[in-house]
């Protein structure tokens, strides 16, 4: 489960606090699925990567299993992004130098054990359509074909929260189709905590739980999550 209270984000700047994120309130179980909307700027990537544990809140706490990854020293959340937090970005941020298989077992590389992984690299390779593509480079591939491989990257370690910041944001209308239409099936699968941001209002119809952020605050959109925490 995560758990977001009272969570608030400043950044200092010459003029003064600039203030981000203000009292968000999230909870959301396993196999719930969540989509963010508003304009550019309004902190919508900055909430994603808080819930990461990429980038620390100025106040507020952020749970995901009962685990406060901010109480954690950096070693361990470094571990705890790793092994519970998978991220999908708009760029792909493939390795040019890697093939698709190697890409997809990167998150594996500080495992203590690789038993199962290369099997799970290739099903999800599988499950995403890519298993003709295994020892090919990213440069021998289309946009689709990249934010498919960058996916089951992101699902190799079984994490419990998936978080995807403007997933079909370079994609064409076909392709943008076949990326949404395969997230939605693998975190069904999966029964990931998933997160997504986007301006793409064809993904944003696919979730039953959708927000935006407005001066600072997560509002639902028609919305039964609770998002009022006391």
């Amino acid at each position: 489960m995560l758990v977001v209270k009272h969570l608030r984000k400043e950044y200092p700047t010459p003029q003064g606090s600039l203030l981000i994120l203000s009292g968000i309130n999230l909870s959301l179980r396993r196999g719930d699925a969540a989509c963010i909307m508003g304009p550019s700027g309004s902190g919508k990537s900055t909430l994603l990567y808080i819930l990461g544990a990429l980038e620390p809140p100025t106040s507020g706490t952020v749970e995901l299993d009962g685990q406060n990854p901010f109480g954690l020293d950096e070693r361990a959340v470094a571990a705890f992004r790793n092994q519970q937090v998978g991220f999908v970005f708009q760029d792909h941020c493939l390795l040019p130098q890697c093939s698709v298989l190697e890409n997809v077992l990167t998150p594996t590389l500080v495992a203590r054990s690789a038993d199962g992984f290369m099997d799970r690299a290739r099903l999800l390779l599988g499950q995403v359509g890519l298993s003709h593509r295994l020892d090919h480079r990213p440069a021998e591939l289309s946009g689709g074909e990249k934010q498919r491989v960058a996916l089951a990257r992101a699902l190799i370690r079984q994490p419990a929260l998936l978080l995807c910041d403007e997933p079909t944001g370079n994609l064409d209308r076909q392709s943008s189709d076949g990326v949404a239409s395969l997230l939605m099936e693998l975190h069904q699968a999966q029964q990931t905590i998933l997160v997504v941001v986007t301006h793409n209002a064809e993904l944003a119809a696919r979730f039953s739980l959708r927000f935006e952020m407005h001066e600072q605050q997560l509002k639902p959109l028609g919305s039964p999550i609770q998002t009022e925490l006391k």
